[in-house]
């Protein structure tokens, strides 16, 4: 057996850098269609094992599919995949679709994006649109969307098909959702958001406030941040002053922020906040005053068991 954490040095041996994290756009389970399971499938593969550990796959082969084509072995209820831009911590088997005796490979991940294991394995980006957490999905994976080096990298021959099943033990939000909440906010500035969920700041024309303020414009009904175990979360920070926007992570990698002392200045007003809610931080400085929009994407409690 291949046994290999897909850390970022696992997976910079299948060919790839990566960035730390990224997040997008995403969705609830209730929001997101899952593809129809392909019914042949069943048929020639079969799964066994527990949950987040390497699966038994028996496959009748020669396994050659044209296209991908997926099913779900067990359907979890947690937040959908709907881009490959989501975070997910996953475990994965990979085997040959051709080469019985090929040794199968197995590896896990801390919380990547999507799009990191789709370098690898482009078809995952399909097998696995509409999963939802808790998921063990089986995808089949054509010869020609496996590249000589990922082939070389799970232990199957360059032009073999292959299967591949995951376990999604973690999928993060990518954008807040929950229920709005009502701020009275007189003097305070107002927060606007683009379909993606990406946050913009209108900034009042009156002084700034000279203490620190906390709003929860959006409140998610996920668990709640203890300051015990780092949190996922997308930021933007805007300049009172100034109007302008002063940094955000949504073009880069939603950061684990911990609660010592390098966090961020917005970190301790998220202790008590949950998991889906959008946070406003307004943080008086003594040349700029800052306002941070904080997306509480999640903690990284189930991706490190």
């Amino acid at each position: 057996m291949r046994k290999i954490p897909l850390t970022t040095a696992a997976l910079a041996v299948l060919g790839l850098t990566v960035a730390v994290l990224t997040g997008c756009s995403s969705t609830s389970a209730g929001a997101c269609e899952r593809p129809v399971a392909d019914p042949g499938l069943s048929d020639v593969v079969t799964v066994s094992g527990d949950f987040g550990s390497e699966a038994t796959v028996d496959v009748y082969r020669p396994l050659t599919p044209k296209t991908t084509a997926s099913d779900d072995v067990i359907v979890g209820e947690g937040n959908a995949i709907t881009t490959d831009a989501q975070l997910v911590a996953v475990d994965l088997t990979v085997v040959s679709g051709e080469d019985g005796d090929a040794e199968p490979f197995f590896g896990s991940t801390r919380p990547v994006q999507l799009s990191e294991l789709t370098k690898v394995l482009p078809g995952l980006s399909d097998g696995l649109r509409c999963a939802t957490e808790g998921s063990r999905v089986v995808v089949a994976l054509p010869a020609d969307s496996i590249g000589a080096e990922t082939a070389q990298a799970v232990g199957i021959r360059e032009g073999d098909a292959a299967v591949a099943v995951v376990d999604l033990r973690q999928v993060y939000l990518a954008r807040a959702q929950g229920t709005d909440v009502f701020n009275s906010g007189l003097g305070l500035p107002s927060v606007v958001r683009a379909v993606d969920g990406r946050p913009g700041v209108v900034v009042p024309d009156s002084a700034p406030p000279t203490d620190v303020v906390v709003e929860t414009i959006i409140r998610g009904d996920g668990e709640v941040v203890t300051g015990e175990t780092p949190v996922r979360v997308n930021y933007t920070s805007v300049g009172w002053k100034s109007k302008t926007q002063a940094q955000t992570t949504w073009d880069a990698a939603p950061p684990a922020i911990t609660f010592g002392d390098d966090a961020p200045p917005f970190a301790e007003s998220l202790t008590g906040q949950t998991v889906g809610s959008q946070v406003m931080v307004i943080v008086p400085g003594d040349d700029e005053t800052l306002i941070y929009v904080v997306d509480i994407l999640g903690t990284d409690a189930t991706a490190a068991q």
